[in-house]
């Protein structure tokens, strides 16, 4: 394949941008710096984190999740009405959520699992409603990209797995609501093995001593970013990269990394249930790590000399 065939792989935006997404990502552009602010003025406590640590976090993962959804309606050969509105109703949904968690952090409490007062219920109850709508929304716009030929074969199988595991990163959350927080008036925690409040990673905030259920869903849906963006880099790389050329190097490379991300997602989830730090991995998880690694390395290779026996059937 020539290089030129190559970067013809490349999806071209066909649709109309869902200039909702779009605002909603601006808008928590605008959020994530406010919050930020706030982190380095504001002293109070939420949780065990900064008070503004929460709207930082979730501004910055919508503005991820909302791009790259605008961008992948976009791609589709013809604008659809269904897939429009329900990544609008993505918007009201995420708009919802925001505006109760700064609404919380505004009044010094809780926003997740909190069920201390009437109104602080009604809010949580509320949040729970607008993270099922987002995820039943996601499944419906998912179906369309899936049944969708986007791209050639790579690119087209790195969006549906992408939207597969980040489905399941999504549902992921419902593992918090079931935790036992040992709070009154708090129905759930993040925390596996201790109390919600640990000492927590830079940046992310996640547990340093125990278990961390945010660590496996915050992986899990973005892999609807990470997978296609992954795919369309392999295209960008093969004008210098010959063997980038071939689509069933590169449709091998996505199978291999989508199979990779699920299993590091599996394992993951099954670390932060066994109430396991991330970063203190007990033998059992390194195995398992060294297992998942050696697949991926197995892959890329079996990939690679799928293209050298083509080339070798050609030429012969």
């Amino acid at each position: 394949m020539s290089v030129s065939t190559a970067l013809e792989a490349l999806p071209r935006r066909r649709a109309p941008l869902h200039r909702p997404l779009l605002y909603f990502a601006a808008a928590n552009a605008v959020l994530a710096v406010v919050a930020l602010i706030g982190m380095l003025v504001d002293e109070r406590v939420i949780a065990g984190s900064a008070a503004w640590f929460k709207p930082a976090k979730f501004a910055v993962s919508f503005v991820l999740y909302s791009v790259a959804l605008a961008w992948l309606i976009a791609l589709r050969p013809r604008s659809s009405r269904l897939v429009w509105w329900m990544a609008t109703v993505i918007v009201i949904a995420g708009t919802i959520e925001q505006v109760i968690i700064v609404g919380q952090v505004v009044r010094g409490l809780r926003s997740h699992f909190n069920t201390a007062t009437a109104l602080d219920t009604a809010l949580w109850i509320t949040m729970g409603v607008t993270i099922i709508v987002l995820f039943v929304a996601t499944l419906v716009i998912g179906v369309q990209l899936a049944v969708t030929r986007i791209g050639d074969l790579a690119i087209s199988w790195s969006i549906r797995l992408g939207v597969a595991i980040t489905l399941a990163g999504l549902s992921l959350g419902q593992l918090m609501t079931r935790r036992d927080s040992g709070v009154e008036g708090i129905i759930g925690a993040h925390t596996v093995g201790a109390p919600d409040g640990t000492p927590g990673m830079p940046l992310t905030g996640w547990s340093t001593t125990d278990g961390d259920l945010r660590i496996p869903h915050f992986f899990g849906m973005h892999a609807l970013q990470a997978l296609p963006l992954l795919a369309a880099l392999l295209v960008v790389l093969a004008p210098r990269i010959p063997l980038l050329r071939s689509l069933r190097v590169r449709l091998g490379l996505i199978l291999t990394a989508s199979g990779g991300y699920a299993a590091t997602l599996a394992l993951l989830t099954w670390q932060a249930l066994r109430g396991q730090p991330l970063l203190h991995p007990d033998r059992a998880t390194v195995t398992v790590a060294a297992a998942i690694v050696t697949g991926v390395v197995v892959g890329v290779m079996i990939s690679v000399a799928s293209a050298t026996a083509v080339r070798k059937e050609v030429t012969a």
